[in-house]
């Protein structure tokens, strides 16, 4: 349910939005009143809610004061309740991000229908918020944790040296065997051992993070990166780097290229 605080000065009309006003059916309760700016405000920061439905003109602190004070900290939609069809109040609701606007006395359709657009924006609001963690989890994609220690295995270590030197080339195992002259089955179990991943699945995760990397420069097409870090067609490049990734090569671009548009969650 989302969470409603009411800040009303004249008690009566107060009293009326919390209990004339069917708050269940349209999937809200109310949380708290305050019958000032400055308890509202302490509600805000005690109960978090979702919608605030403010009057204007109250006593000790406005509405448009207390919304000053708490919309940057706190993530609720409001909706403001005044008698008095200023310019200068509208358009400092705007400048404040109020959901809605409602002139006394207050027509209960209307207040009704506030509070579902107050809803839909909250949808939006998460929806947004969890689009960025989860594009912020992309961007900042890890896919090899594991450091070797160089004095402990030196041997894995000129594997993984092998790796990043040729990694846009075309390599397997058996060049490294030629170059270390140990066997492919003492290398392979070795490279295992320490790094808890197979030769070529290090080698596929060195690319794509690579490919991540170099996917943030616009002026590089998708393909390219795919042949600058070694695979031999795009197909290829995009099946591997969806297997750990989780999307296209074009879809983290998209991504990455949104992620700084998304709007902050206020």
């Amino acid at each position: 349910m989302y969470q409603v605080l009411i800040v009303e000065d004249e008690e009566i009309i107060r009293k009326g939005l919390v209990y004339a006003i069917p708050w269940s059916a349209m999937d809200c309760c109310v949380v708290g009143e305050a019958a000032n700016g400055v308890e509202g405000a302490e509600q805000i920061r005690k109960l978090n809610p979702d919608i605030v439905i403010v009057d204007i003109n109250m006593p000790v602190k406005d509405g448009l004061e207390m919304l000053r004070e708490t919309t940057g900290a706190y993530h609720f939609s409001a909706i403001i309740l005044s008698g008095y069809s200023s310019f200068d109040y509208a358009k400092t609701a705007v400048h404040l991000g109020v959901t809605e606007y409602l002139l006394k006395p207050i027509n209960r359709e209307e207040l009704q229908a506030a509070v579902e657009i107050a809803k839909q924006r909250q949808e939006m609001r998460h929806a947004w918020a969890d689009r960025r963690q989860e594009q912020g989890e992309l961007l900042g994609l890890q896919l090899i944790h594991k450091t070797v220690d160089e004095e402990t295995d030196q041997v894995v270590r000129q594997m993984l040296d092998f790796i990043q030197q040729h990694f846009s080339e075309k390599i397997v195992m058996q060049d490294v065997v030629g170059r270390l002259n140990y066997s492919e089955t003492f290398l392979n179990k070795r490279f295992k051992k320490v790094t808890g991943m197979t030769f070529t699945e290090y080698l596929n995760r060195f690319r794509i993070q690579k490919a991540v990397e170099i996917l943030n420069d616009e002026n590089t097409s998708s393909p390219e990166v795919g042949y600058l870090c070694g695979f031999s067609t795009p197909k290829y490049f995009r099946d591997v780097f969806r297997k750990y990734v989780g999307c296209t090569p074009k879809e983290y671009r998209e991504a990455a290229r949104n992620h700084s548009k998304w709007p902050e969650t206020q």
